[in-house]
């Protein structure tokens, strides 16, 4: 098996994983996300549950890259 195919089944396999455990771990919805309801239309748009992820993944690949 060649380097990208093991990467395809690796990254498909974390993106299964952190998606299941979605299910149980409640990230979005967090106070300061903006949620606009009219009628039957509903916009979301959850600006503090990004900024949050992105400062959780920068430390992730900050560690892994200091260790490296």
């Amino acid at each position: 098996m060649t380097g990208a195919a093991k990467f395809v089944m690796i990254a498909g396999a974390v993106i299964f994983i952190i998606g299941f455990l979605m299910q149980f771990i409640n990230l979005g919805r967090l106070p300061g996300d903006i949620v606009i309801k009219k009628g039957n239309t509903t916009f979301y748009f959850p600006i503090v549950t990004s900024i949050v992820a992105s400062i959780v993944l920068s430390a992730i690949f900050y560690f892994i890259g200091r260790f490296r």
